[in-house]
């Protein structure tokens, strides 16, 4: 029996033994790895210094133990104690608010959802603040007084329970003795340690600079049951969040342990890195900067009006040399005279030309010491050409980013000869490597891919990166450019506008080119950083599929991309080409897919910003994290939430496409009568009355506006124009020329036929609309 006894002591030793063994913890940071922690939202490691939040508004970070931790004895509710310490520095920005603070936190689980920025700290948001189900406990170090969570000032620390209403709160500090409190400024940059206790059922939290003895008295002792709070086992670590004001919140060092109360001890405090601000030198105070811009305000003012004089001098003498426009002044450094391009491409040889666009020929040009330019002669028999000119001038002229083309330089010899020289850009556009290429020379998936996040990252520098906002407003395939290395550059800025970032644009002209136009801008001609949003999207598509957005006898690419996406069947509208080399990372390009009908989305609303698309490119999302898998399902669950919106609009769209299209075809009809009936002399022979042809077309477009439910009424003013004012011997004249003006499109109408209906009239509007090379018609 004695021996029974002694059996069952030794099992319950065992079990207790191994009891403290499985739920013991201890851990000591001395600086941080990127290995010794689980890091969220802005929170990066850098010289071994734990960055919760940088410095910026608006940012959150979080990081975390990456394993939970046993907080309660098995089968018990019981808490087991606790003791940690960490030392940490709240760095501020010179001339900037402070904001918010930080907390150490046990949390329920890994990462930042559910969390909001600035005066929730990262821990909350306004649904979830102040619900029991949180099972957060939090010691919170707030530099921002709030009224709506009851701070008692601006610079405080607090206990919280799933709420930042502190259960206790004191103004930070520490006790020097029993009667003398020294107050500290959290967030002046200093070095501070923390020490934070809980042994039977109450919380000790205590506060010094860092190196400093521990106080024998906490700043806060609190009796506290956290049995309900938290759960069996728990995240540690730490949480930051910055709103309008700013500064970075950093950490230092770290302890824990529930088993050895002096394992705080071992933290280094000294010789840390210093966050303090630099005492502002004396030639940078205000009194020193007030004396000095007054002596330059004046020796500005005296230069500037000899400046004055002599600009206005030069700019009369200039005027009369060569004409020179008041917009050419502001862009002269980058002006370079006509006989070095003359030379460099060879007095504009034909042999030299790489490309026709719709406002002229490019050349290739070598400069003396064999630098190798492009050189864009724009036709000037129009307005547009001089607009387009322009318009390069006064948006490309001043960017700078790696993924726009550079501008070189401009010239203008007369207002008849208007030059543009650009970086050459050796392996031409991306069209030319995705749709008129052999398989040998085809793209592959990964630089694809790779091409269309340097074209985004070039949108987003246009969007957001100047001073100005710049609306490309014609983002396409043929406008993208590859340099030797094979890297893209957005180009062709001839429809270009520059706006104020606080501004919108007004209502102009459509322009663009048919498949890649957003639909509002065929309905109101408002261009806006959306409108190239969707044209980047159908940039992504015809690039991932290997078709251009409007081809011959084929659906249009987003309406078949979006038929598929609704069958389940996405994947299957990847380029066939790529499937056939085996070539083809099905997940990633369907992800590329669902952005790309994100982005052509017909609501403008529902479309990502070009900030937005980077950062699904940037490097904050890896292949091989599970980050990766997110973007790919907050891509399907927005697409999803958004199909109906899709289905109950296509219509529309495709309806106010259809008006902005003929908007274009009445006008270039109108140009063609205009200028046939301009060269003819004399009465008509037939009258004054409309040949038949012409009027089948005009009443064919009438009731093709009907069938839309039009009401543009200079629309239909100039419908009956053409139909009521065309003589026969004009459409005579045009029919003489059809030949040239519509090299592919005879076969669908000749204006001199007598026997012409509205269905013919319709296919050859369409027709025209798939001629790819009529680039003059966008």
């Amino acid at each position: 029996m004695k021996h029974l006894h002694h059996v069952v002591l030794l099992c319950l030793l065992k079990t207790i033994l191994a009891f403290q063994l499985s739920s013991a913890v201890d851990f000591l940071f001395n600086g941080f790895d990127s290995s010794d922690l689980s890091l969220y939202g802005d929170a990066i490691i850098e010289s071994r210094v734990l960055t919760l939040t940088n410095a910026t508004a608006f940012s959150s970070g979080r990081a975390l133990y990456p394993w939970k931790i046993p907080t309660k004895q098995p089968n018990s509710s019981l808490v087991i104690p606790f003791s940690t310490s960490f030392i940490f520095a709240m760095a501020p920005s010179r001339e900037r608010f402070p904001g918010d603070g930080v907390v150490f936190c046990f949390v329920p689980r890994k990462g930042i959802e559910g969390s909001s920025l600035g005066q929730y700290l990262g821990l909350f948001n306004f649904s979830n603040h102040g619900n029991p189900n949180n099972h957060v406990f939090a010691v919170e170090f707030d530099v921002f007084e709030n009224p709506l969570v009851r701070d008692i000032n601006d610079n405080h620390v607090g206990i919280d329970v799933n709420s930042l209403i502190s259960v206790r709160a004191h103004e930070a500090g520490y006790w020097a003795d029993h009667k003398s409190f020294e107050k500290l400024t959290l967030n002046n940059g200093k070095n501070y340690q923390v020490w934070i206790d809980y042994f039977d059922g109450t919380v000790n939290v205590t506060l010094a600079p860092a190196g400093m003895k521990r106080p024998n008295q906490p700043l806060l002792s609190v009796p506290l049951n956290l049995s309900q709070v938290l759960e069996d086992e728990m995240y540690v670590g730490f949480s930051a969040s910055t709103g309008a004001f700013i500064e970075s919140h950093n950490i230092l060092g770290w302890s824990f342990s529930n088993t050895n109360v002096s394992l705080s001890e071992r933290l280094i405090t000294k010789g840390l890195p210093k966050f303090e601000l630099q005492k502002t030198p004396i030639h940078r105070t205000r009194g020193f900067i007030a004396g000095l811009a007054a002596w330059v305000l004046l020796f500005v003012i005296i230069c500037s009006v000899f400046g004055f004089l002599l600009l206005r001098r030069n700019k009369r003498k200039r005027k009369r040399m060569e004409e020179m426009e008041d917009w050419e002044l502001e862009y002269w450094p980058h002006r370079i005279s006509y006989q070095e391009i003359e030379s460099a491409t060879n007095n504009f040889s034909e042999d030299n030309v790489i490309g026709i666009g719709g406002n002229g020929k490019v050349y290739r040009g070598t400069f003396p010491g064999g630098s190798v330019v492009a050189v864009k002669r724009i036709s000037c028999e129009s307005s547009e050409g001089i607009r387009a000119f322009s318009a390069e001038i006064s948006s490309l002229g001043r960017l700078k980013h790696r993924n726009l083309v550079g501008l070189r330089g401009w010239c203008k010899k007369e207002k008849s000869s208007l030059i543009l020289v650009y970086d050459y850009m050796e392996n031409g556009s991306l069209d030319k490597w995705v749709f008129e290429c052999d398989e040998t020379k085809m793209l592959s998936c990964e630089d694809r891919v790779r091409i269309l996040k340097q074209v985004a990252f070039g949108v987003m520098y246009l969007h957001y990166g100047w001073e100005s906002k710049v609306l490309h407003r014609d983002i396409k395939a043929s406008n993208v450019l590859l340099d030797k290395e094979m890297n893209a550059r957005l180009g062709d800025f001839g429809l270009a506008r520059v706006h104020d970032h606080d501004k919108t644009s007004g209502t102009t002209l459509v322009v663009g080119t048919v498949g890649y136009l957003a639909p509002e801008v065929a309905k109101t001609g408002s261009a806006s950083t959306q409108t190239d949003v969707f044209s980047y999207g159908v940039l992504i598509l015809e690039v991932i599929c290997g078709r251009r957005p409007i081809e011959l006898g084929k659906p249009p690419l987003v309406e078949w991309l979006w038929e598929l996406y609704r069958k389940g069947e996405l994947v299957s509208g990847v380029d066939p080409r790529l499937r056939a080399k085996g070539e083809v990372n099905e997940e990633e390009l369907e992800r590329m897919l669902h952005l790309g009908l994100l982005c052509a989305h017909p609501d403008p609303k529902s479309r990502p910003t070009m900030r937005q698309v980077v950062k699904l490119f940037e490097g904050k999302i890896e292949v091989d994290e599970p980050d990766d898998e997110y973007m790919g399902m907050y891509l399907l669950e927005k697409m999803k939430a958004e199909e109906t919106l899709f289905t109950s609009m296509s219509l529309s769209w495709a309806n106010s496409i259809l008006v902005g299209r003929h908007k274009c075809k009445i006008a270039k009809i109108e140009d063609d009568v205009k200028e046939a009936a301009s060269g003819l002399h004399g009465p008509s022979p037939q009258g004054d009355l409309p040949p038949p042809s012409v009027a089948n077309q005009a009443q064919a477009l009438r009731q093709e506006n009907a069938n839309l439910k039009m009401t543009n009424l200079d629309l239909n003013n100039r419908l009956n124009l053409l139909l009521n004012a065309t003589p026969f011997h004009v459409a005579q004249k045009l029919n003489s020329r059809s030949s040239m003006v519509l090299p592919k499109t005879s076969s669908f109408f000749k204006f001199s036929s007598l026997l012409i209906d509205k269905s013919s009239f319709i296919a050859w509007i369409r027709g025209l609309e798939m001629e790819s090379e009529l680039g003059s018609w966008k």
